[in-house]
Protein backbone atom coordinates (compact mmCIF):
# COMPACT_ATOMS: atom_id res chain seq x y z
CA UNK A 1 0.00 0.00 0.00
CA UNK A 2 2.68 2.40 1.05
CA UNK A 3 4.48 1.47 -2.23
CA UNK A 4 1.43 2.51 -4.60
CA UNK A 5 0.68 5.56 -2.30
CA UNK A 6 4.56 6.62 -3.59
CA UNK A 7 4.04 5.83 -7.11
CA UNK A 8 0.69 8.04 -7.20
CA UNK A 9 2.25 10.92 -5.74
CA UNK A 10 5.20 10.43 -8.00
CA UNK A 11 2.21 10.51 -10.72
CA UNK A 12 0.57 13.51 -9.73
CA UNK A 13 3.73 15.86 -9.38
CA UNK A 14 4.62 14.63 -13.23
CA UNK A 15 1.27 15.80 -14.29
CA UNK A 16 1.57 18.80 -12.59
CA UNK A 17 5.33 19.61 -14.07
CA UNK A 18 3.83 18.97 -17.47
CA UNK A 19 0.46 20.50 -17.57
CA UNK A 20 0.13 23.46 -19.87
CA UNK A 21 -3.12 25.42 -19.42
CA UNK A 22 -3.90 28.46 -21.33
CA UNK A 23 -5.90 30.78 -19.87
CA UNK A 24 -7.24 34.47 -21.26
CA UNK A 25 -4.70 37.05 -20.55
CA UNK A 26 -6.27 39.61 -18.24
CA UNK A 27 -4.75 42.49 -20.52
CA UNK A 28 -4.44 41.32 -23.97
CA UNK A 29 -1.46 42.37 -26.22
CA UNK A 30 -2.39 44.30 -29.58
CA UNK A 31 -0.88 45.67 -32.60
CA UNK A 32 -1.77 47.94 -34.84
CA UNK A 33 -0.37 49.05 -37.77
CA UNK A 34 -1.30 52.14 -40.13
CA UNK A 35 0.19 54.28 -42.62
CA UNK A 36 -0.13 58.04 -42.99
CA UNK A 37 1.30 59.68 -45.90
CA UNK A 38 3.91 57.66 -46.82
CA UNK A 39 5.15 56.63 -43.15
CA UNK A 40 4.45 52.88 -41.17
CA UNK A 41 3.19 53.42 -37.75
CA UNK A 42 3.22 50.84 -35.67
CA UNK A 43 1.47 50.79 -32.16
CA UNK A 44 1.92 48.01 -29.63
CA UNK A 45 0.20 48.16 -25.83
CA UNK A 46 -1.96 45.89 -24.13
CA UNK A 47 -5.29 46.02 -23.06
CA UNK A 48 -6.41 46.25 -19.66
CA UNK A 49 -10.47 46.12 -18.79
CA UNK A 50 -12.53 48.31 -16.35
CA UNK A 51 -14.32 45.66 -14.70
CA UNK A 52 -16.40 48.36 -12.72
CA UNK A 53 -13.22 49.99 -11.00
CA UNK A 54 -12.87 54.03 -11.23
CA UNK A 55 -10.13 54.40 -13.63
CA UNK A 56 -8.59 58.10 -13.53
CA UNK A 57 -8.06 59.80 -10.66
CA UNK A 58 -7.90 56.48 -9.05
CA UNK A 59 -6.93 53.49 -10.61
CA UNK A 60 -4.86 55.71 -12.72
CA UNK A 61 -4.02 58.26 -10.12
CA UNK A 62 -3.88 61.99 -11.68
CA UNK A 63 -0.21 64.09 -11.92
CA UNK A 64 1.89 60.83 -11.76
CA UNK A 65 3.66 58.71 -14.85
CA UNK A 66 1.53 56.19 -16.20
CA UNK A 67 2.59 53.20 -18.76
CA UNK A 68 -0.40 54.23 -20.62
CA UNK A 69 -1.66 50.20 -20.80
CA UNK A 70 -1.03 47.34 -18.83
CA UNK A 71 2.88 44.94 -18.60
CA UNK A 72 5.22 46.62 -21.40
CA UNK A 73 4.95 49.96 -21.89
CA UNK A 74 3.10 50.80 -24.85
CA UNK A 75 5.48 51.68 -28.08
CA UNK A 76 4.58 53.66 -31.14
CA UNK A 77 6.91 52.85 -34.05
CA UNK A 78 7.48 55.47 -37.36
CA UNK A 79 9.67 54.24 -40.34
CA UNK A 80 10.55 57.84 -41.15
CA UNK A 81 11.06 61.44 -39.09
CA UNK A 82 7.79 62.92 -37.71
CA UNK A 83 6.78 66.00 -35.89
CA UNK A 84 5.25 65.74 -32.41
CA UNK A 85 4.54 69.36 -30.38
CA UNK A 86 6.57 70.86 -32.74
CA UNK A 87 9.67 68.56 -32.25
CA UNK A 88 11.15 66.77 -34.88
CA UNK A 89 11.24 63.00 -33.72
CA UNK A 90 13.39 61.13 -35.70
CA UNK A 91 12.73 57.37 -37.25
CA UNK A 92 12.14 54.43 -34.57
CA UNK A 93 10.53 53.32 -31.70
CA UNK A 94 9.25 54.94 -29.09
CA UNK A 95 7.91 54.16 -25.39
CA UNK A 96 4.52 56.17 -25.01
CA UNK A 97 4.14 57.47 -21.28
CA UNK A 98 1.45 59.83 -20.18
CA UNK A 99 1.00 61.95 -16.83
CA UNK A 100 -2.95 61.71 -16.39
CA UNK A 101 -4.64 65.09 -15.47
CA UNK A 102 -8.22 65.85 -14.88
CA UNK A 103 -8.17 68.47 -18.02
CA UNK A 104 -5.83 67.35 -20.09
CA UNK A 105 -2.68 64.71 -20.34
CA UNK A 106 0.96 65.04 -20.61
CA UNK A 107 2.54 62.56 -23.44
CA UNK A 108 5.64 61.69 -23.31
CA UNK A 109 7.30 59.62 -25.88
CA UNK A 110 10.42 57.91 -24.61
CA UNK A 111 13.13 56.80 -26.39
CA UNK A 112 13.97 53.69 -24.00
CA UNK A 113 11.46 51.32 -24.78
CA UNK A 114 12.53 47.98 -22.77
CA UNK A 115 11.06 49.17 -19.32
CA UNK A 116 8.21 47.12 -17.81
CA UNK A 117 5.40 49.91 -16.81
CA UNK A 118 7.24 53.13 -16.16
CA UNK A 119 11.20 53.21 -15.83
CA UNK A 120 12.97 52.51 -12.77
CA UNK A 121 14.78 56.35 -13.00
CA UNK A 122 12.88 58.56 -15.34
CA UNK A 123 15.77 60.32 -17.82
CA UNK A 124 14.39 63.51 -19.53
CA UNK A 125 17.49 62.67 -21.98
CA UNK A 126 15.47 60.14 -23.19
CA UNK A 127 12.03 62.20 -23.73
CA UNK A 128 12.27 62.69 -27.80
CA UNK A 129 9.09 64.83 -27.67
CA UNK A 130 6.09 65.49 -24.80
CA UNK A 131 2.83 67.71 -25.96
CA UNK A 132 0.01 68.69 -23.46
CA UNK A 133 -3.57 67.44 -25.06
CA UNK A 134 -6.96 68.13 -23.73
CA UNK A 135 -9.12 66.04 -22.18
CA UNK A 136 -12.31 64.86 -24.06
CA UNK A 137 -15.04 63.50 -22.11
CA UNK A 138 -17.19 60.53 -24.12
CA UNK A 139 -21.08 60.09 -23.77
CA UNK A 140 -20.32 56.00 -23.10
CA UNK A 141 -18.12 54.26 -21.39
CA UNK A 142 -14.74 52.33 -23.12
CA UNK A 143 -14.51 49.22 -21.50
CA UNK A 144 -11.15 48.13 -22.67
CA UNK A 145 -8.38 50.49 -22.87
CA UNK A 146 -7.65 51.51 -26.66
CA UNK A 147 -5.02 53.35 -29.06
CA UNK A 148 -6.05 54.16 -32.38
CA UNK A 149 -4.83 56.46 -35.14
CA UNK A 150 -7.41 59.05 -36.20
CA UNK A 151 -8.12 61.64 -38.54
CA UNK A 152 -5.29 61.00 -41.11
CA UNK A 153 -4.48 63.29 -43.85
CA UNK A 154 -1.25 63.24 -46.21
CA UNK A 155 0.65 65.59 -43.96
CA UNK A 156 -0.45 63.93 -40.48
CA UNK A 157 -2.62 61.97 -38.18
CA UNK A 158 -3.65 61.77 -34.35
CA UNK A 159 -2.78 59.20 -31.75
CA UNK A 160 -6.21 58.19 -30.08
CA UNK A 161 -5.61 56.67 -26.48
CA UNK A 162 -9.19 55.91 -25.13
CA UNK A 163 -10.38 54.56 -22.04
CA UNK A 164 -13.23 54.52 -19.53
CA UNK A 165 -15.03 58.43 -20.32
CA UNK A 166 -11.68 59.90 -21.47
CA UNK A 167 -10.36 60.38 -24.90
CA UNK A 168 -7.20 62.14 -25.96
CA UNK A 169 -5.67 62.62 -29.03
CA UNK A 170 -1.73 63.26 -29.87
CA UNK A 171 -1.36 65.65 -33.19
CA UNK A 172 1.58 64.24 -35.26
CA UNK A 173 2.88 65.42 -38.97
CA UNK A 174 4.28 63.25 -40.80
CA UNK A 175 6.89 64.44 -44.02
CA UNK A 176 4.66 63.25 -47.21
CA UNK A 177 4.49 66.40 -49.33
CA UNK A 178 8.32 66.81 -48.56
CA UNK A 179 9.06 63.21 -50.18
CA UNK A 180 6.60 63.50 -52.81
CA UNK A 181 8.25 66.86 -53.66
CA UNK A 182 11.81 65.55 -53.47
CA UNK A 183 10.67 62.38 -55.61
CA UNK A 184 9.23 64.77 -58.28
CA UNK A 185 12.44 67.18 -58.22
CA UNK A 186 14.68 64.18 -58.65
CA UNK A 187 12.92 62.21 -60.79
CA UNK A 188 12.00 64.87 -63.43
CA UNK A 189 15.82 65.32 -63.78
CA UNK A 190 14.87 62.28 -66.35
CA UNK A 191 11.04 61.40 -66.46
CA UNK A 192 8.92 58.75 -67.91
CA UNK A 193 5.82 59.08 -68.78
CA UNK A 194 4.60 57.32 -65.55
CA UNK A 195 6.69 59.91 -63.85
CA UNK A 196 4.66 62.55 -65.47
CA UNK A 197 1.68 61.47 -64.67
CA UNK A 198 2.11 60.70 -61.00
CA UNK A 199 3.47 63.71 -60.33
CA UNK A 200 0.40 65.75 -62.27
CA UNK A 201 -2.18 64.35 -60.22
CA UNK A 202 -0.30 64.51 -56.93
CA UNK A 203 0.10 68.37 -57.74
CA UNK A 204 -3.71 68.39 -59.33
CA UNK A 205 -5.38 66.51 -56.62
CA UNK A 206 -3.53 68.67 -53.56
CA UNK A 207 -4.32 72.09 -55.44
CA UNK A 208 -0.66 72.86 -56.08
CA UNK A 209 0.53 74.41 -59.62
CA UNK A 210 -2.09 73.72 -61.55
CA UNK A 211 -0.19 74.84 -64.38
CA UNK A 212 2.55 72.73 -63.86
CA UNK A 213 -0.06 69.88 -63.38
CA UNK A 214 -1.30 70.41 -66.71
CA UNK A 215 2.27 70.72 -68.27
CA UNK A 216 3.31 66.94 -66.97
CA UNK A 217 0.16 65.97 -67.95
CA UNK A 218 1.06 67.00 -71.52
CA UNK A 219 3.77 65.62 -71.34
CA UNK A 220 2.84 61.84 -70.09
CA UNK A 221 -0.19 61.60 -72.64
CA UNK A 222 2.34 63.18 -75.60
CA UNK A 223 4.55 59.97 -74.56
CA UNK A 224 1.88 57.49 -73.81
CA UNK A 225 0.47 55.92 -77.16
CA UNK A 226 -3.10 54.61 -75.94
CA UNK A 227 -3.62 56.15 -73.37
CA UNK A 228 -6.07 54.36 -70.93
CA UNK A 229 -9.54 55.52 -70.02
CA UNK A 230 -8.25 55.59 -65.46
CA UNK A 231 -5.42 58.49 -67.16
CA UNK A 232 -7.51 60.13 -69.61
CA UNK A 233 -10.14 60.86 -66.71
CA UNK A 234 -7.47 62.58 -64.50
CA UNK A 235 -6.89 64.30 -67.61
CA UNK A 236 -9.50 65.67 -68.13
CA UNK A 237 -9.97 67.36 -64.65
CA UNK A 238 -6.84 68.74 -64.67
CA UNK A 239 -7.95 70.29 -67.58
CA UNK A 240 -10.87 71.54 -66.47
CA UNK A 241 -9.15 72.84 -62.99
CA UNK A 242 -6.98 74.98 -65.20
CA UNK A 243 -10.60 76.50 -67.08
CA UNK A 244 -9.48 74.53 -70.49
CA UNK A 245 -13.60 73.51 -70.17
CA UNK A 246 -13.01 72.19 -74.05
CA UNK A 247 -10.07 70.28 -73.80
CA UNK A 248 -11.37 68.87 -70.10
CA UNK A 249 -14.55 67.63 -72.51
CA UNK A 250 -12.93 66.33 -75.17
CA UNK A 251 -10.77 63.99 -72.46
CA UNK A 252 -13.77 63.06 -70.54
CA UNK A 253 -15.75 62.01 -73.61
CA UNK A 254 -12.19 59.05 -74.29
CA UNK A 255 -12.29 58.31 -71.06
CA UNK A 256 -16.26 57.65 -71.50
CA UNK A 257 -15.59 55.58 -74.77
CA UNK A 258 -13.16 53.52 -72.94
CA UNK A 259 -14.64 53.00 -69.67
CA UNK A 260 -17.81 52.00 -71.14
CA UNK A 261 -15.67 48.84 -73.44
CA UNK A 262 -14.20 48.23 -70.32
CA UNK A 263 -17.29 47.71 -68.52
CA UNK A 264 -16.27 50.09 -65.38
CA UNK A 265 -19.47 51.37 -64.75
CA UNK A 266 -17.99 53.68 -62.09
CA UNK A 267 -15.84 55.71 -64.36
CA UNK A 268 -18.74 55.76 -66.83
CA UNK A 269 -21.10 57.55 -64.21
CA UNK A 270 -17.45 59.55 -63.08
CA UNK A 271 -17.29 60.50 -67.08
CA UNK A 272 -20.81 61.39 -67.19
CA UNK A 273 -21.59 63.34 -64.03
CA UNK A 274 -18.37 65.50 -65.07
CA UNK A 275 -19.48 66.02 -68.86
CA UNK A 276 -22.98 67.53 -67.48
CA UNK A 277 -21.50 69.61 -65.03
CA UNK A 278 -18.98 71.38 -67.52
CA UNK A 279 -21.81 71.64 -70.32
CA UNK A 280 -20.65 69.40 -72.80
CA UNK A 281 -23.35 68.14 -75.43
Amino acid sequence: MKKFLTLAAIALCTLGATAQIETPAPSPAAEMEQVVGLTDVTVTYSRPNMRGRTIFGDLVPYGKIWRTGANKNSVISFSTDVTIGGKEVKAGSYAIFTKPMADNWEVYFYSDTENWGTPQKWDDTKVAAMVKVPVQKMPMQVESFTMTIDDLSNDGAHLGILWSDAYVAVPFGVPADEMVMADIKQTMAGPSAGDYYAAAVYLASNDKDIDKAKMYMDKAMAMTKEPKYWQLRQQSLILAKSGDKKGAIEAAKKSLAGATQANNMDYVKMNKDSLKEWGAK
